[in-house]
């Protein structure tokens, strides 16, 4: 059974940076198109960055762009996301999964953005 665990949110100051991690379990992530998803009450969870099965080709949604960068290691299971240059709007509940989605989902790590 796959488990997937993020970790690396917190409280940060508008401007300043994150680095999530999501450690996989249960699967060869090498795999599959890997990204990140946000989530905040009251609106639908959003997909955020995906990357190729072997790091090649990273794509973005129009409002992360030139700020986060994602990043793989597939022999330790491992994905990350670099966020920088934060904003209050980055704000959510984190989780990452396969590009498209499938139904198993971890608790997500919270990031906050003050202003």
């Amino acid at each position: 059974q796959v488990q997937l665990v993020e970790s690396g949110g917190g409280l940060v100051q508008a401007g300043g940076s994150l680095r999530l991690s999501c450690a996989a379990s249960g699967s060869d992530i090498s795999l599959n198109v890997m990204g990140w998803y946000r989530q905040v009450p009251g609106i639908l969870r959003e997909w955020v960055a995906s990357i190729s099965a072997f790091g090649g080709v990273s794509t973005y949604t129009e409002s992360v762009k030139g700020r986060f960068a994602i990043s793989r290691e597939n022999a330790k299971n491992m994905v990350y996301l670099q966020m920088n240059d934060l904003k209050p709007e980055d704000t959510g509940v984190y989780y990452c999964n396969s590009v498209p989605w499938k139904d198993y989902w971890g608790q997500g790590t919270q990031v906050t953005v003050s202003s």
